[in-house]
């Protein structure tokens, strides 16, 4: 079962927990969670798709697993997603209604609430492995979001890969605030939760003195977060008695790695994914956790690194190759868009993510970025963005920086560096020089206020070559 941890019986013979969800002042029992989703599901069943508005609420806890009991799909929308985003979302992927919250604007659709009070104990046949779970919608930064199409079979084989990785266990209690329509707090926390059979709580926002309070063994957050959390030495340190500090959906900057592992006695742990993959890199619980690393293949997923050319590249730790993953956690297909589906999955079953990493001799990778945007060609060399913004953060007077490149007549692109902090450019043009190689430095730093960023801390590089 996908929800391996709400099958009705187990939770006769005993194995309810009293407080398995705490989320938005709710707390709900095991037994809570079987006969309110059961419930719903009941209200939904046969339904084609249905949207979630994806509030941290109980009712989008219920509602969300309501669907999965019944194996109708959820279409999960952001609460604050634009208008015309939001129409997109509801016309392409065929939802028939609005299930939980209810929007301000329905596009038309009926609304179906959730009754947090009410009970059913009606038992539901497990839908097929292969049938869809979830439809995603990407952030669309190359068009309209796309649909991410999610088999019940892509999401249990990657929590479980992850529970073997991290020794992920129903003992735990899982904490995060992160939002509940995205693949690290849907589909890892709350999904995640409800199969392994763990506590889970959400903070409703990512605060730190939040996190510090939740007393949790295994907490997710966004880098943005993380770095938060270092510079809170008073929540940092109520983290001592954690197990696991999970960071992801962005890569971790290695003086917050180092600062939450000073404050904490914990190394992060590091883990590469996107929603068409769901996460296939991971470091491991009792493994190494290097900074600026994000692992191994989980259970189940093979990697490769190619050229431009098509060949296989030097695992090295050095050479940058165009990322590849295949195995059972990816995505069916993008909804409706055959062509988009074509352009990332080939007929071997391997999906092109669009990153580029290097891979060491004993398998560990580092992803350099996106190939669009984080592959920079200066002068003949093929550089990693991530490379020089790792070396720039080293520096003292570094808060944040995000490295892009731009068309230079000379050098092809000419690698320009956005930073936050307090430092002179050609300070830090020559402190990378001294770190990397020449060749690597900065041709220009430009000092600003703030790094543009989504709603998962993502720096937005398109926009920052825009200002550039």
């Amino acid at each position: 079962m996908l929800l391996s941890s709400l099958n009705p019986a187990a939770v006769a013979a005993g194995a309810d927990i009293g407080d398995a969800v705490r989320i938005d002042g709710a707390v709900l029992s095991r037994s809570d969670l079987v006969g309110a989703a059961t419930s719903v599901a009941e209200r939904v069943a046969g339904a084609q798709r249905v949207a979630v508005l994806a509030t941290p609420t109980a009712t989008t806890v219920l509602a969300v697993t309501g669907c999965l009991i019944a194996g109708v799909p959820v279409v999960p929308v952001p609460a604050d997603v634009g208008a015309a985003e939001r129409t997109h979302i509801l016309s392409d992927s065929g939802a028939q209604a609005w299930l939980g919250e209810k929007p301000a604007d329905t596009g038309g659709l009926p609304h179906v609430p959730v009754r947090l009070h009410a009970r059913s104990w009606h038992r539901y046949a497990e839908p097929h492995p292969e049938a869809t779970a979830l439809i995603i919608y990407t952030s669309g930064t190359t068009g309209p979001p796309k649909g991410v199409v999610l088999s019940r079979r892509a999401v249990a084989a990657d929590i479980d890969a992850l529970a073997e990785a991290w020794q992920w266990t129903p003992e735990d209690t899982l904490v995060h605030g992160l939002p509940l329509y995205h693949v690290h707090g849907l589909v890892l926390g709350l999904l995640g939760s409800l199969r392994i059979g763990n506590r889970f709580v959400h903070t409703g926002r990512p605060k730190p003195d939040a996190y510090a309070a939740a007393g949790g063994s295994l907490y997710f957050a966004v880098p943005t977060v993380w770095s938060r959390v270092a510079e809170n030495a008073a929540a940092a340190s109520a983290l001592t008695s954690a197990r696991l500090l999970v960071s992801g959906s962005a890569p971790l900057p290695v003086p917050v790695f180092e600062r939450l592992a000073e404050l904490t006695g914990h190394s992060p742990i590091e883990r590469y994914g996107s929603t068409e993959s769901l996460i296939t890199i991971s470091t491991r619980a009792d493994g190494e956790r290097r900074p600026g690393w994000v692992g191994l293949p989980v259970k189940g997923i093979e990697t490769r690194l190619l050229d431009e050319s098509g060949a296989n590249v030097a695992h090295d730790g050095e050479t940058i190759g165009r990322l590849h993953v295949r195995g059972a956690t990816l995505f069916d297909e993008y909804l409706n868009r055959p062509d988009a589906t074509a352009d990332v999955l080939d007929a071997d079953g391997w999906y092109h993510t669009g990153d580029v990493a290097v891979i060491d001799a004993d398998g560990m990778h580092r992803v350099v970025g996106r190939e669009s945007v984080d592959l920079i060609k200066t002068g003949g060399f093929r550089v990693g963005a991530g490379e020089i913004e790792a070396a720039l953060l080293g520096h003292a007077g570094v808060t944040e920086a995000a490295v892009v490149g731009v068309p230079d007549d000379d050098l092809g692109q000419r690698i320009v560096a956005f930073v936050v902090g307090d430092a002179d450019p050609q300070v830090l043009i020559d402190y990378v020089a001294q770190e990397l190689s020449v060749h690597k430095r900065p041709r220009e730093v430009r000092i600003v206020d703030s790094l543009p960023r989504n709603a998962m801390g993502k720096v937005l590089k398109k926009e920052l070559a825009q200002w550039h």
